[in-house]
C-alpha cells in the first residue's frame, strides 16, 4: 500500500518551515471533507504520513498550506499583512499502490510544487 507525504522549505531562510497547519481535504461530487489535518515539525515535515496504507484511496484531493499564519509568525509580510494567506494545492491520486510526495517551496510571495519522489 502507497502513502502520501509532504515538506515544505522556507526559500527566504533556506531551511525547513516549521509549525505550519497542512488541512488534506477529499474532494466529491460539489463537495469538500476534511480527512487530515497536520502541522510541520522542525524539519518541514510531518510526523507521519498524511494517507497510508488503507487509508490512501483513489481520488481527487486538495492540500492547504497555512503559508500566512506561518509567516506572521516570522514577521516576513509586507505592512503587517500576508500576501499568500492559504496555498491550495489540487491533485489526483491514480493508483493507492504508489508513495505521493507533494513537496512546496515557500516565500512570502510566491511558491513552487511538485510530484517529489
Amino acid at each position: 500500500m502507497g502513502k502520501l507525504t509532504t515538506h515544505i522549505l522556507d526559500l527566504t531562510c533556506g531551511k525547513p518551515a516549521a509549525n505550519v497547519k497542512i488541512e488534506l481535504k477529499r474532494l466529491g461530487e460539489g463537495s469538500s471533507s476534511l480527512v487530515k489535518e497536520a502541522f510541520t515539525n522542525d524539519d518541514g515535515r510531518v510526523d507521519a504520513p498524511l494517507l497510508a496504507g488503507e487509508e490512501l484511496v483513489s481520488g481527487e484531493y486538495v492540500m492547504e498550506f497555512h503559508a500566512g499564519d506561518y509567516f506572521a509568525r516570522k514577521k516576513a509580510s509586507t505592512a503587517g499583512q500576508p500576501f499568500l494567506t492559504i496555498v491550495t494545492v489540487r491533485f489526483q491520486l491514480a493508483d493507492p499502490d504508489t508513495d505521493y510526495h507533494i513537496p512546496l517551496l515557500l516565500s512570502p510571495f510566491g511558491y513552487q510544487v511538485y510530484r517529489g519522489s
